[in-house]
């Protein structure tokens, strides 16, 4: 498995007025993002709050299975988010894994 970071931008139908859990579709994409963090998919994210837009890490194979997977999210599919970049990524710093 490869670590990637995925950036995405507020998409056309994104309200930035509105906050992210006010968006149309949020429960459909909570659920689909909950369940993306279950299976271990998605294990750091969250919204870029002044551009309405996003970034999560995930582990996956390539990044076309990155593709794959998220192009079922709802927010994708209705133009909440837009897909900007997916980046491989090798973690040197994780301040988390520390031992006290």
């Amino acid at each position: 498995m490869q670590t990637f970071l995925v950036i995405s931008t507020a998409g056309p139908n994104r309200d930035l007025s509105m906050d992210t859990r006010e968006q149309p579709w949020w429960d459909e994409h909570a659920a689909f993002i909950d369940g993306l963090v279950e299976v271990g998919f998605i294990f750091l994210g969250g919204p870029l709050v002044d551009e309405g837009g996003a970034l999560i890490a995930v582990r996956a194979e390539d990044e076309g299975s990155v593709r794959t997977v998220l192009a079922n999210d709802p927010w994708y599919q209705n133009g909440i988010l837009t897909l900007a970049s997916i980046k491989r990524w090798q973690i040197f710093i994780d301040e988390r894994a520390k031992v006290g």
